[in-house]
């Protein structure tokens, strides 16, 4: 329910279509009440896009010791990476990439417990649930991939 002149806009009676797995569902409700107040703290933002780079200097410290191109990008907590000498600027330098790299990669990493976006163009995003110990276990994870992939 809701008001009656806003509901009369929804279809079938109107011409807005509005639709979602878990609109209005109590419990959704409930957890994004509770993530708007966790995000309003003091240092929420910063304290995210910190562990972002932490990540990320990380993943391409690893890389560089194990001699395998890569190059991160980042913007606040969201954050990629390209099996490339440098970052892509745009499709055409992404599409360069080197994919199969980037599978072995993905693969070496999920048989030992860390999870990454399975497509190569796919974004990865840091939550607060990552804590430095979960980075750095991150971390210790992509260096034996990194070693893998150099061997």
């Amino acid at each position: 329910g809701g008001r009656r002149h806003i509901m009369e806009r929804i279809a079938p009676l109107g011409p807005v279509y509005q639709a979602g797995t878990l609109s209005g569902n109590p419990l959704a409700m409930a957890a994004g009440l509770a993530n708007l107040r966790l995000i309003q703290a003091e240092g929420f933002y910063e304290t995210l896009q910190e562990r972002t780079e932490r990540l990320c200097a990380g993943l391409q410290r690893a890389a560089d010791q194990a001699g395998v191109p890569m190059a991160t990008v980042r913007a606040g907590a969201m954050f990629g990476f390209f099996f490339a000498e440098r970052a892509a600027r745009d499709y055409a330098e992404a599409a360069q990439a080197d994919i199969e790299a980037f599978k072995r990669f993905f693969h070496a990493c999920l048989q030992r417990g860390v999870y990454f976006a399975p497509s190569a163009y796919e974004a990865g995003f840091v939550s607060m649930a990552h804590t430095d110990e979960v980075i750095d276990q991150t971390i210790a994870v992509a260096a034996e991939a990194f070693a893998e992939l150099a061997a």
